[in-house]
């Protein structure tokens, strides 16, 4: 009896042991079919169990939010679809001034300054007086423009009056001669010392009203050649300058250039005409290469690419640094996405896509790239609507480890 019972006992273990390996082979075949055959959207790998076919009611990586909630957030969908991508080649870059548009305002005569109307920043016009000089060179040269002025008026009277005798045979030949030679000289002279005034910024029309200036002889007027603003100030009230000191600098900021460094291997891979995106904090600005060096520095060893930038409002101040974008090939692709709307999970790109009322973070594979779309391989089909807009508040809404949902 003992034997029948031994034996009865090791049937009834083998069954259970059997029972029970059924129970798990039972338990575990839901999870091994959903690994056969995963959402064609969202693999299981690297982003969690509910990537994996055990979506439930509070899948960690869908999101749920209201019509109120989504207009509220700023979300916005769009149809996957094809697009041209444009390789760039991204090369660093500083504005500079546009060279071309830089005055450095020098006074033509020594002096000692008198008055000073501008100063760093200050906006200015064409032609506004930016500063005085009290000169004695000036005030000389304008005296003897004024002593020429008044020979040469002498000298025309003496001439009129020498023609009319001489008409009447009462002034011999060579006296006559004479008056019109010294009338002659005396408009050499006046000639000569009113281009020495024009040589030192006086104009014609200032020239003709130097006798009523009285005691402003000796006051010379530093004056802006062309609009801009003051980037540099050289000069203090009384203090003594050369006609050599270098007052002002000023320079119309309405455009600037942004100088690109170009390193020697990628030189073949730049030209003339080619667009660039240029990009500096929160600014950016569309241009195109209007310069490319012949040469390369021989410190440097490195080429410059120039881009006119148009800075109507000031915003590009010369001295930034930024980031140069420069368009070398376009290629079209079956399906590009708004650069924004790619989201990082793990560490793993994703894409957000709108399905039945939900927003799924579907794993993506990404190729080339531009300043603002990128392609995408793999993930993501032409048709899909996803969210081109606001992926950021999704990404926010499941790192909140709630599962996303509204409640």
């Amino acid at each position: 009896m003992k034997g029948a019972s031994t034996i009865n006992s090791v049937v009834v273990l083998l069954v259970g042991a059997a029972a029970g390996g059924l129970g798990v082979f039972i338990w575990m075949q839901p999870r091994h079919v959903a690994e056969q055959h995963p959402d064609a959207c969202c693999p299981s790998e690297g982003l969690g169990a509910s990537y994996a076919g055990e979506k439930t009611d509070h899948d960690e990586h869908c999101v749920e939010l209201s019509d109120e909630a989504i207009q509220a957030a700023g979300i916005e969908t769009a149809e996957a679809g094809g697009g041209e991508i444009e390789e760039t080649l991204k090369l660093p870059a500083e504005i500079v001034l546009d060279a071309d548009r830089v005055a450095h305002i020098v006074p033509r005569v020594p002096g000692i300054v008198r008055r000073v109307d501008k100063f760093l920043g200050d906006k200015v016009e064409a032609g506004e007086v930016m500063a005085v000089l009290e000169s004695r060179e000036l005030a000389e040269a304008k005296a003897a423009f004024l002593a020429a002025q008044q020979r040469s008026s002498l000298a025309q009277a003496h001439l009129k009056s020498a023609e009319s005798l001489h008409a009447k045979k009462i002034m011999p030949d060579l006296e006559f001669l004479a008056v019109r030679k010294e009338a002659a000289g005396a408009e050499i002279e006046l000639q000569t010392t009113e281009n020495k005034l024009h040589a030192l910024g006086v104009p014609h029309s200032q020239c003709e009203k130097l006798a009523e200036e009285g005691d402003t002889l000796a006051m010379y007027e530093l004056r802006a050649p062309f609009a801009g603003t003051v980037v540099a100030k050289h000069c203090s009230l009384g203090e003594v300058v050369s006609d050599q000191t270098d007052f002002f600098v000023l320079a119309d900021l309405s455009r600037v250039w942004a100088n690109v460094t170009v390193y020697p291997h990628d030189l073949g891979r730049v030209a003339l005409g080619q667009k660039v995106n240029l990009r500096a904090g929160e600014l950016a600005a569309d241009g195109e290469v209007a310069y490319l060096s012949p040469t390369v520095s021989e410190k440097t060893r490195t080429g410059t690419a120039r881009v006119v930038v148009a800075n109507s409002d000031g915003r590009w101040r010369p001295g930034t640094f930024a980031t140069a974008a420069i368009v070398i090939s376009r290629v079209d692709v079956p399906v590009v996405v708004a650069n924004e709307a790619i989201q990082k999970i793990e560490n793993k790109p994703v894409v957000f896509v709108a399905k039945e009322g939900e927003f799924v973070a579907c794993p993506v594979e990404v190729g080339r790239s531009s300043a603002t779309h990128t392609e995408i391989r793999s993930g993501l089909s032409a048709g899909e609507s996803y969210v081109v807009k606001g992926a950021f508040v999704l990404k926010a809404e499941l790192g909140k480890g709630t599962g996303g949902h509204e409640h």
